[in-house]
């Protein structure tokens, strides 16, 4: 066959592009062969746990070797569909169109791939408190230590001394891991740091938890209530929301809410709040209920097994009224002091009553607040413990951690595979509601993986152990140099693709890492890369200077082993942006409008329409908003 019947990502076949907003229109069109006698050709919407319905498509118009059936729904509820066609033939034989990998169908192919349409709530709007610059993740301990003498430090932690040295990794002499050494970094520190993370185009701070825990990454919850002894006070907490906010740049924080620590106040197995506090120790504690025992009271459901992260029952009324209360509750006590949302921990892990709880609590203190899930796949038809979620239908989720791009952008710059790339990004794009799409955390690094650094410069990890990333924690200088380049093309893309661009600290200084702790290290004040420095700085305010990116479309115009261009285009500007990621130059083609466009060269060289070797360019025009 040398046509296409349908292909969702082309207009001439589906209008608009992409997910749906609750009432508009959505036009299909197939094209099918002339010498096929067509009876009738009808649209199969597909819902979980519903009948599949048949939509009649009425013949509209012949073309050169086919003819087109088309059909015009309008969805009224948020909903996630796959669809597929039915035509049947003179004879009275079916033929099922499906989708397949290369969008490209076949009639009578039998496949289980559906077409995706989502439709989401019309209401929702991507939230204000992002900005139109970046994001910047901060891990507390290890960012930067004001020095502030510090009250009601727990004696079992390690305070150390020697900022910059590698976290200890090791097992102790019991053979546990405790993560009970510490660097001090405090919101003091933070606080002081505001300036720097301005130059960087920052307009939106998310931080790693900070409440009261006894390990140094904090999600192992003590108290929901309490900023961590060393991280400092709610005072302190509320002066950054405000000196920051004076900056333009708001606060989210991490919620973690499916697991507490069992060295907390409500759980307190090992006896530090009282011989007759939480619900180890206490079985009439008025936080009994929130944990499941098997066996009271050592076996316990615990989160992935870890007998010091007891799960807790998301759905319980108390512990639902405990973290949601909009008066009283755990959510409503932050958002009072100043942040401007929360990211939440394993929200794969929440059940659908506690993200709506959240959700709606932290909009009854504005619709400018945001909430952010960690969601790793697809978050548009992610399916956990059997159940499908709607994230991102309204109602639950703003924006999702957006590690599809990241996977697809280092895949790209490491080994130049173009469909994994483009697949990785218009999958995204098509799938996802517009204001969730433009809302998405788009990063490289995260406390979670691997430095992108050393993603790719370093050696793999697969199968290594801790002893082995220490001894490989800092590349070659060769290596390095290398990393340092492909990490600019790298974070050109991550910048300029939809959604808000997340900047793990320390990435923009240099600082490599293979897993945890290594890529928690502390970021290295007076030892920094300035030449990233500069870059990550000129890259930040780049994007914070084209505030239409913030909502802008997205538009492949070329992407290959080698060279990867772009467009984005909103209501007042578009920018073309190019990648060369091979070492030879290559013709950039550039559309008319792009004749004059202003010149942003951010890396390597770009001169009489060629690129050349692994350099970076944008370039911007502006748009009448309203032409005559």
């Amino acid at each position: 066959m040398d046509f296409c019947i349908y292909d969702s990502r082309f207009s001439l076949f589906k209008e608009p592009f992409g997910a749906i907003p609750t009432g508009s229109p959505v036009r299909f069109t197939i094209h099918l062969p002339k010498t096929l006698s067509v009876q009738s050709a009808q649209l199969v919407l597909c819902h979980d746990g519903e009948a599949d319905r048949s939509f009649p498509m009425q013949f509209e118009q012949c073309q050169m070797n086919f003819n087109c059936y088309t059909l015009t729904f309008t969805p009224t509820q948020p909903m996630l569909y796959f669809y597929y066609f039915k035509v049947i033939d003179e004879n009275g034989s079916t033929h099922i169109i499906h989708a397949n990998d290369s969008m490209r169908a076949e009639l009578d192919l039998h496949t289980d791939r559906y077409w995706q349409l989502t439709v989401y709530d019309h209401t929702m709007q991507r939230p204000a408190c992002l900005g139109n610059g970046i994001m910047y993740q901060i891990f507390p301990d290890r960012f930067y230590a004001s020095g502030t003498p510090k009250q009601n430090v727990p004696a079992d932690r390690t305070l150390r001394t020697d900022w910059g040295n590698l976290p200890v990794y090791l097992p102790n002499e019991q053979g546990e891991i405790t993560n009970s050494d510490y660097f001090g970094g405090d919101l003091k520190g933070i606080t002081q740091k505001l300036p720097y993370l301005q130059s960087l185009g920052v307009s939106c701070l998310y931080l790693n938890p900070i409440f009261e825990a006894h390990s140094n990454h904090r999600y192992n919850t003590a108290d929901y209530r309490k900023i961590d002894p060393l991280m400092g006070t709610d005072e302190d907490f509320a002066e950054l929301c405000a000196k920051a906010k004076e900056l333009g740049i708001s606060v989210i924080l991490d919620g973690v809410f499916s697991h507490t620590g069992s060295d907390s106040i409500y759980f307190n197995r090992n006896g530090r709040y009282g011989e007759h506090t939480g619900a180890y120790r206490d079985a009439n504690s008025p936080y009994r209920e929130w944990y499941s025992f098997r066996r009271y009271p050592d076996d316990y459901e615990c989160w992935w097994g870890f007998v010091t992260l007891p799960n807790v029952r998301e759905n319980h009324p108390d512990y639902l009224d405990f973290i949601c209360n909009p008066e009283s509750g755990v959510l409503a006590k932050w958002l009072s002091l100043g942040a401007s949302g929360f990211r939440l921990d394993v929200a794969d892990e929440l059940p659908d009553v506690f993200i709506d709880r959240v959700y709606k609590t932290v909009k009854s203190f504005g619709e400018d607040k945001i909430v952010i899930g960690e969601v790793w796949e697809d978050a548009s038809n992610k399916i956990s413990y059997g159940n499908r979620r709607r994230y991102l239908l309204g109602g639950q989720l703003d924006s999702v951690m957006n590690y599809p791009f990241r996977n697809a952008i280092l895949g790209y710059i490491l080994t130049g595979q173009a469909e994994d790339f483009l697949n990785g990004v218009v999958s995204i794009a098509e799938n996802y509601p517009a204001p969730a799409l433009h809302a998405m955390m788009n990063s490289l690094s995260t406390h979670d993986t691997p430095r992108a650094i050393t993603v790719l410069a370093g050696e793999s990890m697969e199968g290594k152990q801790r002893p082995w990333q220490a001894e490989h924690h800092f590349l070659p200088l060769d290596a390095y140099a290398q990393g340092q380049v492909l990490l600019k093309l790298a974070s050109t893309l991550q910048y300029f693709l939809p959604g808000i661009p997340c900047l793990y600290y320390g990435d923009e200084a240099g600082l490599s890492g293979y897993a945890d702790p290594f890529n928690r290290c502390c970021y290295p004040w007076g030892h920094e890369n300035h030449e990233l420095v500069d870059w990550f700085c000129k890259l930040g305010q780049l994007r914070l200077s084209l505030p239409f990116l913030t909502e802008a479309s997205f538009v492949p115009l070329l992407v290959n082993n080698d060279l990867c261009v772009y467009l984005r285009t909103g209501k007042t500007g578009r920018a073309l942006v190019a990648v060369n990621r091979s070492c030879w130059e290559k013709h950039l083609p550039v559309p008319q409008d792009f004749a004059n466009a202003q010149t942003h060269l951010l890396l390597g060289g770009y001169e009489n329409g060629k690129l050349m070797g692994q350099s970076a360019v944008v370039l911007v025009t502006s748009l009448n908003e309203n032409p005559s």
